[in-house]
């Protein structure tokens, strides 16, 4: 009996023993290669290792020869492992299982990867997803392929609206429909306010609306010309000829200073058009009355470009109104008029200001008559002596 009793009282201990020991997790390896998009091995990629079912995370990089070793994962787990390159994931591959025995190999090869996502990019716009690039497909590449095609139809039917909208205004115009055109150019400019050619020409629509009115109501629609070239030029500051349509604008609404400066701008930006722009300036200055700012303008032109023969003709013309005559009645030239107006006959000797150059000039070389004789007077002095 007391045999017994020790025998139990040794298993009983042997029994607390065992169930004070701890055995050790069962451990597995995963590895993988990493495939760069120029189908070499890619070094220096980052493998994260995300466990599902319980916390955990871990991270590695491959090697110089793009291959990736990670020991000592949990057994059994469920696992998601990504690739990241520049802090951004580019492939992953999800519900991974831990296994005993051989290691469990992931590669990634992102050069097939782009050609596949470019197979299915395509396979999406023309509506021809086959069943078996569906099963290929994570759900966060479903997900993101669902949205670019529903943002790519949204795109394309703004695109047609904004055409169409952009096409009435500009057939429109062409037929100097101005309301129609403003009407049409206004919705393309709602769908697209950042394309440079809709403000463009929305301003030119502007313009030739105003040309229509008078008063209050042309102002306005100069106005809303100038806030349209100013909205094309924030979106293309570099266009030259904006500005020198802006300017001229601004000469009409009387803002001279402003005229200047953007015809400056157009003329700094195109060099070789500033001969034409200056001109332009001129042009209009001589039609609103000022004289002495289309002048100006016209020197510069010819400042610019020394062969521009009208702007050498308008010179002269515009430095005949300040002639003046001496006692003798013979007309007194401003400086450089009479060689403006040859340099134009130089340079254009049969164009279309040919003619008025030279009355201009046989004016210069005649004695005027100041002396005013009424012939009826004379007429009756001669009847008396009869």
């Amino acid at each position: 009996m007391l045999r017994m009793l020790r025998r139990a009282a040794t298993l009983a201990a042997i029994c607390v023993v065992m169930a004070g020991l701890a055995f050790p997790q069962t451990l597995c390896t995963f590895m993988g290669k990493v495939i760069g998009t120029d189908g070499k091995p890619m070094p220096g990629a980052v493998i994260k290792i995300e466990r599902k079912d319980i916390r955990g995370n871990w991270k590695t990089k491959t090697s110089k020869k793009g291959e990736w070793l990670y020991s000592g994962m949990p057994f059994p787990g469920t696992f998601k492992v990504s690739c990241e390159l520049d802090d951004k994931v580019v492939d992953a591959m999800d519900n991974v299982k831990s296994a005993l025995g051989e290691p469990v190999t992931i590669d990634f090869d992102l050069f097939k990867g782009a050609q596949r996502a470019k197979e299915l990019a395509k396979a999406a716009d023309t509506g021809t997803l086959t069943k078996e690039q569906e099963r290929e497909m994570t759900s966060e590449q479903k997900a993101a392929l669902e949205k670019n095609l529903k943002e790519r139809q949204a795109s394309m039917a703004k695109n047609k609206a904004l055409q169409d909208a952009f096409n009435t205004g500009m057939t429109a115009m062409n037929a100097k429909d101005f309301p129609a055109a403003v009407e049409g150019l206004n919705k393309a400019a709602e769908l697209a306010p950042k394309e440079f050619a809709v403000w463009a020409n929305l301003a030119t629509a502007h313009e030739g609306l105003a040309k229509t009115k008078t008063g209050p109501e042309a102002d306005a629609e100069l106005a809303k010309a100038g806030e349209s070239y100013a909205k094309a030029l924030e979106i293309k500051p570099e266009d030259a000829g904006v500005h020198n349509n802006y300017g001229l604008l601004m000469v009409k609404l009387k803002k001279l200073d402003e005229a200047k400066s953007e015809i400056v701008k157009a003329a700094t930006l195109d060099p070789a058009g500033a001969g034409k722009y200056y001109f332009n300036l001129g042009a209009i200055m001589v039609n609103t009355g000022q004289n002495d700012a289309a002048l100006d303008a016209f020197q510069k032109a010819v400042a610019a470009d020394p062969n521009y023969a009208n702007a050498w003709y308008y010179i002269g013309n515009v430095l005949s109104g300040k002639m003046t005559m001496d006692k003798d009645g013979k007309p007194v030239t401003p400086p450089g008029m009479v060689e403006a107006l040859e340099k134009y006959l130089a340079l254009q000797p049969t164009g279309q200001f040919a003619e008025a150059s030279k009355a201009l000039l046989s004016v210069v070389s005649t004695t005027i008559q100041t002396n005013y004789v009424n012939p009826d007077a004379k007429k009756a002095t001669t009847k008396k002596k009869k």
